[in-house]
């Protein structure tokens, strides 16, 4: 959910927390898994005389990329693909090690801005959530999946606690037109359950749930943090920032396994004090989620849910890299 690169005058969510903990180095080879509008990659580039392979699935950012490519000849690679595919992609590029990846989840600026993508409910524009331009569309699903289907999705990827009356609705509106608009599903939504006290809009949950399903998102973080894990070189390093509350779990709980320690340890769970001390390749960077500070939720509300999260592949001569090799 960062924003626009430098390019297009904004800056990336936390940038310089991720800079912080990625901590460039001159000679290293990074990957930015989530390229967006070059925001990380940039800074990336600018802070070492590093090489940084860049990743994005969407076409248009592969493309929107070509100018910060010629602006670091030689030294960023953009790579279109998933970054859950981070392996075989640099595999095919002669790259089996890496100092360090970024992986900066979900949508970016970029997608939600333009109305023609689908990915708001604040404008109107076709249901499409696709970042890669292909595969089934959030109108795909919305018009096809049957109501406990929907229901099903809303709740688990939405956490929406009206999924199955927000269900029923969708079905009955689509038997007299298909729902091939964001204003025509934001409206039937908000329409059906109550307004939120708290001031969110009442099809945030919804949109969230269809958005992660059409792009398989929480399967492409699994895939992504094992991925980039794998490639990381000894004190090489690993920073996610999430936004969503199911993403940011599976990033805790990778990581706190990739340390040797169960997110949530509890002294009154030995399983999971016994858990925390198992041999690890990895440490934490961040025992707790490092979260933006006020001046940049001030100026960027879309930074208030962002948390961020790193580790470090231990040295081979540190004692439990050795117990886990």
């Amino acid at each position: 959910m960062s924003g626009a690169s430098p390019l297009g005058g904004h800056v990336p969510v936390m940038l310089a927390e991720v800079l912080e903990q990625l901590a460039p180095r001159d000679g290293a080879t990074y990957c930015d898994g989530t390229f967006g509008g070059g925001g990380y990659a940039g800074a990336i580039l600018d802070a070492a005389r590093c090489t940084l392979f860049a990743i994005d699935r969407d076409p248009e950012a592969i493309a929107r990329g070509a100018a910060l490519a010629a602006r670091h000849a030689g030294r960023l690679h953009l790579v279109e693909g998933r970054f859950g595919e981070m392996l075989a992609l640099l595999a095919a590029r002669d790259v089996a090690r890496l100092d360090g990846v970024v992986l900066d989840l979900g949508v970016s600026s970029f997608q939600l801005d333009d109305g023609a993508r689908g990915f708001s409910f604040r404008g109107d524009g076709p249901l499409d959530m696709r970042m890669s331009k292909q595969g089934k569309s959030a109108a795909d699903l919305v018009n096809t999946l049957d109501e406990s289907e929907l229901a099903d999705m809303l709740y688990q990827l939405g956490e929406e606690r009206y999924s199955r009356r927000i269900a029923r609705v969708i079905v009955a509106a689509r038997r007299e037109a298909p729902i091939d608009t964001t204003a025509r599903l934001a409206a039937l939504v908000r329409g059906c359950i109550p307004r939120d006290p708290s001031g969110i809009d009442g099809a945030t949950r919804s949109f969230q749930a269809l958005r992660l399903a059409v792009n398989d998102e929480l399967g492409e973080v699994e895939r992504g943090l094992a991925a980039a894990a794998a490639l990381l070189a000894p004190g090489g390093r690993l920073v996610v920032v999430a936004f969503h509350s199911l993403e940011d779990r599976l990033v805790k709980r990778f990581m706190a396994d990739a340390a040797g320690r169960r997110a949530g340890a509890s002294r009154h769970d030995p399983a999971s004090l016994a858990g925390r001390a198992a041999p690890a390749g990895f440490r934490l960077l961040t025992p707790r989620a490092l979260r933006p500070g006020a001046a940049e939720t001030d100026a960027n509300p879309r930074a208030r849910s962002a948390r961020l999260r790193a580790i470090e592949r231990l040295p081979l001569d540190h004692p439990a890299a050795r117990d886990a090799a």
